[in-house]
C-alpha cells in the first residue's frame, strides 16, 4: 500500500511542479527517487545509477537517429523557408477566413512529412500569431490549434507517419510504419474533425463575446525558449496577396521544391519497407554482436532512417548552396535534437524506476486484469495509464510495450489479432493521458505562444486527450469487429 501511495504522491508531484516549469530534467530523477524512496526497501543511489540512467541510456541508444534526423530535417525545411512556403500555399488554398484549419494544416503536413513535433511549435508559431492578429481572435486558441495539427492525428495515427511515436511498436509487434492503414485513417479522422468542431465552437464563443486579439508578448534571446526574430519575421510575408508579395517572400522556395522533400520521406518509407530492405540479406542479425535478433524488429527503424536521410539529401540539394550556411543549421538541427531526446528519455527513465516498484505490480494488475480476454482494450489501457504517469507518448509508450510487448503481441496471435492492429492501437493510445499539464511538448508550447496553462491548457486538453481518445476507440470498436485493415 505505501508503495502505491508513493508512486501517486511522486506523479502528483510531477505533475505540480511541471505544472510550475520546473524542467523535466530535473524533475524526473528527483520524483523517481520519492517513490523508492516511501517505498523502502531499495538503495536510493544503486537505483539511480544501475535503473534510472540505464533506462535513460537504452532510450537514447535506441532512438537517438530518429530524433537526430527528425530534428535535422526539420531546421533544414525552416531554415531554407520551405516550412514558410507549404504553410503560405496553405493558407492560400483554404482562404483566410478559416484561420484555424491554415494553421492545423499546416503543422499535419509539416509533422507528417516528419519535421519534429518541437519544431513545428517554434516554425508555426510567427505564422499563426499573424493569421489570428489579421482575423482579430484570441491568442489564447493558438496553442490548441497547433497542438491539434501537430500533437494527435499526424503523430500516432496516419500510417507512414515518421514521428517516433508511430516507430516505437514496429520492433515489438514486427510491424512497419504503415501498420492497419485503413483504421488509422479512419482514427485520425475523427480526432481531426472533432478538434476543428471544439476549435470552431470557441471561436464562435469568442466572437460573440466580442473578444479579440491580444498581442502575445516574445520572450527575449535570452530565454531558452525564446522564439527566434528571424521567425517572426518571416511568418508576416506569407499574409500578402499575390500583388503585394514581400521580398521575403519572393525569396521562399517554389511550391514544388517545398512539398518534394515530404512526399520523399513518406514514399521512400513505404518503398524501404515493403520492398527494399526485405529482399536485402539479414542472417548475420542472429548472431550475438547484432543482438540476436531478427529482421521484423528492426526493418521499421531502418526505412525510417534511410528515407529520412534521402528527404534530408533531397533538401539540402533543392535549397542549400552555400557549406558555411549548411554547416551551421546541420549544427543547430543536431542541437535542437537533445532536449527532447533527453526530456523524453529522463521520462523514460522515471516509469522504469516506477516499474521496479511492488506498488507498480498492483497498477499493472489493476490495468490488466480489466478486460483480461481483449488484449487490444487491455494495451490501450495500459499505454494509457504509463503515458499519463510519465506524462510522455513516447515514454509511457516505450514503458508500457517493454513490459508488456511481448505478452500483447503472443496473446494477439493466439486470439487472432493482427499485430498491425496491436501496433495501431498502441500508437493511438500513447496520445491519449500523455497530455495532462506535465507533457513536456505542452509545457514548450505554452512557453512559446507566451500562454499559461490557466489560459490555454483547456484547449489543449480536448485536442489532446478527449479527441484522441474518442480516435482509440473507434479503432478499438471497428478493429474489434472487422479486424485489421
Amino acid at each position: 500500500m505505501l508503495g502505491t501511495f508513493g508512486i501517486l504522491f511522486s506523479l502528483i508531484l510531477l505533475i505540480y511542479l511541471a505544472y510550475r516549469d520546473v524542467s523535466v530534467l530535473v524533475l524526473a530523477p528527483v520524483c523517481a527517487l520519492v517513490a523508492v524512496a516511501l517505498q523502502g526497501d531499495l538503495p536510493l543511489l544503486a537505483t539511480y545509477t544501475q535503473i534510472f540512467m540505464a533506462s535513460v541510456g537504452q532510450f537514447v541508444k535506441d532512438f537517438f537517429p530518429l530524433f537526430l534526423l527528425g530534428a535535422i530535417f526539420g531546421k533544414l525545411m525552416e531554415d531554407s523557408g520551405a516550412a514558410a512556403r507549404i504553410a503560405d500555399v496553405i493558407v492560400r488554398a483554404v482562404g483566410m477566413k478559416r484561420t484555424v484549419l491554415a494553421v492545423v494544416l499546416s503543422c499535419a503536413i509539416l509533422t507528417y512529412g516528419g519535421v519534429s513535433l518541437f519544431v513545428v511549435v517554434f516554425a508555426v508559431f510567427p505564422l499563426a500569431q499573424s493569421l489570428f492578429r489579421q482575423a482579430d481572435l484570441p491568442g489564447r486558441l493558438i496553442p490548441g490549434t497547433i497542438a491539434l495539427g501537430s500533437f494527435t492525428f499526424t503523430m500516432t495515427a496516419l500510417p507512414g507517419s515518421p514521428q517516433i511515436q508511430n516507430q516505437i511498436p514496429m520492433p515489438f509487434f514486427r510491424t512497419t510504419a504503415f501498420a492497419a492503414p485503413g483504421l488509422g485513417c479512419i482514427g485520425g479522422l475523427v480526432m481531426f474533425l472533432l478538434g476543428m468542431w471544439w476549435l470552431s465552437w470557441r471561436v464562435s464563443a469568442a466572437r460573440a463575446r466580442q473578444e479579440g486579439f491580444q498581442p502575445i508578448p516574445v520572450k527575449s534571446n535570452d530565454s531558452p525558449t525564446a522564439v527566434e526574430p528571424r521567425m517572426i519575421t518571416t511568418a508576416p510575408s506569407t499574409l500578402t496577396t499575390p500583388s503585394t508579395l514581400s521580398t521575403t517572400q519572393r525569396l521562399l522556395p517554389s511550391a514544388w521544391s517545398a512539398f518534394l522533400p515530404i512526399l520523399c520521406a513518406v514514399l521512400l518509407n513505404f518503398v524501404f519497407s515493403q520492398w527494399i530492405i526485405p529482399q536485402w540479406d539479414t542472417s548475420y542479425l542472429s548472431e550475438e554482436l547484432y543482438g540476436k535478433t531478427e529482421l521484423k524488429r528492426v526493418l521499421g527503424v531502418w526505412s525510417t532512417i534511410l528515407s529520412m536521410l534521402s528527404a534530408i539529401a533531397v533538401t539540402i540539394a533543392l535549397h542549400y548552396r552555400q557549406t558555411s550556411v549548411l554547416k551551421e543549421v546541420l549544427s543547430s538541427g543536431a542541437r535542437s535534437s537533445l532536449l527532447p531526446l533527453f526530456n523524453t528519455a529522463c521520462e523514460y527513465g522515471y516509469g522504469n524506476t516506477i516499474k521496479t516498484l511492488a506498488g507498480f505490480a498492483v497498477i499493472q494488475k489493476l490495468v490488466t486484469g480489466i478486460v483480461p480476454s481483449n488484449p487490444l482494450i487491455s494495451e490501450a489501457l495500459a499505454v494509457n495509464v504509463l503515458a499519463g504517469i510519465t506524462g510522455s507518448a513516447s515514454g509511457g509508450l516505450s514503458i508500457a510495450l517493454n513490459a508488456l510487448g511481448e505478452t500483447y503481441y503472443q496473446q494477439g496471435l493466439a486470439a487472432g489479432i493482427h499485430p498491425d492492429l496491436l501496433h495501431r492501437v498502441a500508437s493511438m493510445s500513447c496520445g491519449g493521458l500523455d497530455s495532462l499539464p506535465h507533457n513536456g511538448a505542452a509545457i514548450t508550447l505554452l512557453l512559446v505562444c507566451g500562454m499559461t496553462h490557466r489560459q490555454s491548457y483547456k484547449d489543449i486538453a480536448v485536442v489532446t486527450i478527449l479527441c484522441p481518445l474518442a480516435g482509440t476507440l473507434t479503432v478499438l470498436t471497428l478493429g474489434s469487429l472487422w479486424g485489421s485493415f
